[in-house]
């Protein structure tokens, strides 16, 4: 059984943090969590680079294997295995889960981030930048709504890793109104996602995200 000082999570309010935070809630696992001020500077700090030397959130300590991890998807993918939860056991949806948080990883994450950059918060305007990331994440939305018009979760009937993933970045998409509302089955798959209470908890830890 997991203690409450097993697992320490040091994140601050993101959409990477709020990935960890949500499976978290959703798995009832008992944790400590430290708050990692970003703007701060705290991520920089010697003691923070320990943890992780590319000085960013999320990273979760388990103090009973001994184990430390960054990287959003490899959390993700470590509380699934060491809980049995949150990743389908038939192969298909098992692989199906995996693929579409590899998905996030790659071709969404990524993206929305730099878009997030250019769109808010660069001090110069850059058309370009802006016209290419506006393209990307379209395509990536287009992609998920297809995919959800045929599929109640992103791994089929079954609800995992990789829709708290996707959700991560969605629910930041949403506050900065980065319109998807055309998105019919991706909208609607994010309002099944923001009614779990799991979710409500876990988007408001540390503190909740706030547009610009």
């Amino acid at each position: 059984m997991t203690k409450a000082r097993d697992l320490t999570l040091y994140t601050d309010s993101s959409p990477n943090g709020f990935k960890i935070t949500i499976a978290l809630e959703e798995l009832e696992l008992p944790y400590t969590l430290k708050h990692v001020h970003i703007e701060h500077g705290e991520h920089r700090r010697p003691d923070f680079l320990k943890l992780n030397p590319h000085g960013r959130i999320p990273v979760l300590v388990d103090a009973a294997s001994g184990i430390t991890l960054f990287e959003s998807a490899a959390i993700l993918l470590y509380l699934a295995q060491k809980t049995g939860r949150l990743l389908p056991t038939e192969p298909s949806a098992h692989w199906s889960a995996i693929t579409w948080l590899m998905f996030h990883s790659s071709s969404m994450g990524p993206l929305l981030g730099q878009r997030v950059h250019f769109e808010m918060f660069d001090s110069t305007s850059n058309p370009a930048a802006i016209a290419r990331y506006r393209q990307l994440t379209e395509a990536a939305f287009a992609t998920l709504d297809h995919h959800l018009a045929h599929h109640h979760w992103l791994a089929g009937i079954e609800y995992s890793i990789a829709d708290i993933a996707t959700f991560g970045w969605m629910h930041i998409a949403r506050i900065v109104q980065f319109d998807f509302l055309s998105y019919r089955h991706l909208s609607a798959w994010h309002e099944r996602m923001a009614r779990r209470p799991a979710v409500q908890r876990g988007i408001a830890v540390p503190t909740p995200a706030t547009g610009p």
